[in-house]
């Protein structure tokens, strides 16, 4: 049972992790392309973990968490989460469903009033749950504006990661007031769709939303270090951006990690800031290990977070065959991408991987056909969400299970 006031400690089941032995050489093939990517100034440091099974087979730490104070990289240590945030908010949402207190195909106007974004010709629309969760409710992010004259820009959104000190409702009441970018469900684009699906959990749980993911996910799973504000700066990891070499992300920095587009404005800070909104879809911080549980809870099924056919829906791909930008191959669930077509993908993953990342310079993929969960946090963007070390790192886990058959 838990204890519901925000600061009492809660009585909860940890998910197991138990360790076992790795496949033969994939420590070292992990280890080489960590090492190659440090050594050619891709990476400040990192933390990857292997699951298999159910088994954590490999666990590695490398580089610095803060190189100027020398403080190296620890398999604790706390990383700043952007996107893989979405999974665990999209997962709270979905502890609703199976609740039976919030439906997929629910229009979220029942629980958001006040939120009625209309289409650009200025016709009413509404938006579901399950679009919300699967990136296909006409929403945008700031970010991918061209300039700062964007549509965004000018209603002062914030993407969540900046040093806003708007509240949650203010940001909502700005997205309301811009034009869909489509019609909901005829089109996929990645979007602020999980921070308005924060607002609709703290509209259905009644409470705000991170005691409402703390109850309804990260306590369950003993997640004790993954929340919306990070309470041991000790272990946060300082954040870089991947130039030659790598450089201190400043605050309010602005990085693109696509050309054409203005890029996000970083606030490092705002993880340490309680006063600053929650964003389901960029606030939240916490360790690998953490999010490792979470990934083995809905691989393993089984009811242990969620009903197995709740799960299956979460996995199954809802673009209706769109592709994702940049990634051929790829369609999109309730909360990550779900590869399609391996072939077309170039991947060793099997046909139905899950996989996404965090701008601040994450990956992680969890491929179910072969037991397999592995979480990779760097404190380098964007080499660790979508460089080099991602694909390498894939390639050494796939090439050492390919081996030790």
């Amino acid at each position: 049972m838990f204890i519901d006031e925000r600061n009492s400690p809660v009585t909860t089941p940890v998910f197991p992790l138990p360790s076992g032995l790795p496949p033969t050489d994939l420590s070292a093939r992990i280890q080489a392309a960590i090492q190659r990517a440090l050594d050619e100034q891709r990476l400040v440091g990192a933390v990857v973990l292997v699951a298999r099974d159910g088994v954590l087979i490999d666990r590695q730490a490398a580089g610095w968490a803060d190189r100027e104070r020398q403080r190296k990289m620890t398999v604790d240590a706390i990383f700043r989460l952007a996107s893989v945030s979405k999974p665990i908010v999209s997962t709270a949402a979905l502890v609703l469903v199976a609740q039976g207190r919030l439906g997929l195909d629910d229009g979220i106007d029942r629980w958001l009033p006040g939120f009625r974004p209309q289409l650009a010709d200025g016709r009413p629309a509404q938006i579901t749950v399950r679009q919300l969760l699967s990136h296909t409710a006409g929403l945008g992010y700031r970010f991918f504006e061209a300039d700062a004259d964007g549509p965004y820009a000018r209603a002062g959104v914030s993407d969540g990661m900046d040093a806003s000190a708007i509240s949650l409702a203010e940001n909502l009441r700005r997205i309301a007031g811009v034009p869909l970018l489509y019609a909901p469900g005829t089109a996929w684009g990645y979007s602020l769709a999980t921070d308005v699906l924060g607002a609709v959990i703290e509209q259905v749980h009644g409470e705000p939303l991170e005691a409402a993911v703390r109850q309804l996910v990260t306590a369950p799973l003993g997640m004790a270090d993954t929340g919306f504000v990070a309470l041991d700066a000790q272990r946060v990891a300082t954040a870089y951006v991947n130039d030659a070499p790598p450089h201190p992300l400043a605050e309010g920095e602005t990085v693109s990690p696509f050309e054409g587009a203005i890029g996000i404005s970083y606030s490092p800070a705002r993880i340490f800031d309680p006063q600053a909104f929650p964003s389901g879809g960029a606030g939240m911080a916490g360790t690998a290990e953490d999010f490792l549980r979470l990934l083995e809870a809905l691989r393993q099924g089984g009811d242990a977070l969620l009903p197995d056919p709740l799960i299956a829906e979460m996995a199954r791909d809802q673009t209706g065959g769109q592709e994702l930008p940049n990634a051929p191959g790829f369609g999109f669930g309730l909360g990550f991408s779900v590869l399609r077509d391996p072939a077309l993908a170039a991947s060793p993953e099997s046909e139905g991987t899950w996989r996404w990342g965090g701008a601040y310079g994450h990956a992680w993929f969890v491929d179910r056909a072969r037991g397999l969960s592995v979480v990779a946090f760097t404190n380098t963007l964007y080499e660790g969400m979508s460089g080099r070390f991602v694909t390498d790192l894939r390639d050494a886990v796939y090439g050492a299970l390919e081996a030790g058959r």
